[in-house]
């Protein structure tokens, strides 16, 4: 599915061709059962949690939509009181109201960000409150599937870079997009070999 993108990687980076060998084939794949703002609103609620508490707590938070799907008009009607009992923090808890709120009164297109490029992207998504770039980044990623997104400021990232490189410290973000601009336009695809070079997972 990505012969040409690693194909590309090999040829103009000699030390990623070396990853490539190691992890081997290519799995990645965007999330399609999440809508823009599902996918949104389990980013927030993931946010400094381990995997299992997240999903234990995001499964709560499905649940108070009475077998609807999550969506934002609805989630504005719900009482503080409700969204706490899921087990959502006061903080999360106003961020997804933010992004309610935006989606609801136009000022967020939420359903409609796939037509955008990726900097309008990551402009709308990060004027709500709790999105930061590395969020918005993760979205273009694995829910719009968007294949030249490097995310500078991913722990993961710069790890596996020094790894692979041999550097004696961590990269900057700069230096990440420094080495990472000949992967272009498979950032994303580079991204992902090194995620699973260091046993990292993003998604």
């Amino acid at each position: 599915m990505y012969r040409k993108a690693i194909q590309h990687l090999r040829t103009v980076d000699p030390v990623l061709a070396g990853v490539i060998d190691s992890v081997g084939p290519c799995r990645f794949e965007a999330a399609s059962d999440l809508s823009h703002y599902e996918s949104v609103a389990r980013a927030i609620i993931h946010q400094q949690l381990s995997g299992k508490a997240a999903a234990t707590i995001h499964g709560r938070f499905e649940a108070l939509f009475g077998g609807e799907r999550p969506h934002a008009a609805a989630l504005v009607g719900l009482s503080d009181e409700l969204l706490r009992s899921a087990g959502l923090s006061r903080q999360k808890l106003g961020y997804l109201r933010d992004l309610s709120e935006r989606v609801c009164g136009g000022t967020l297109p939420i359903d409609w960000l796939h037509e955008l490029g990726d900097d309008e992207v990551v402009r709308h998504l990060t004027t709500v409150k709790g999105v930061g770039q590395w969020t918005a980044q993760m979205f273009l990623m694995f829910r719009l599937g968007r294949l030249d997104i490097l995310p500078e400021l991913d722990l993961g990232i710069r790890k596996g870079i020094q790894q692979s490189y041999r550097l004696r410290k961590l990269p900057t973000s700069e230096r990440v997009l420094t080495i990472g601009a000949k992967w272009s336009p498979y950032r994303t695809i580079a991204s992902w070999y090194l995620w699973r070079s260091i046993d990292g997972d993003a998604s």
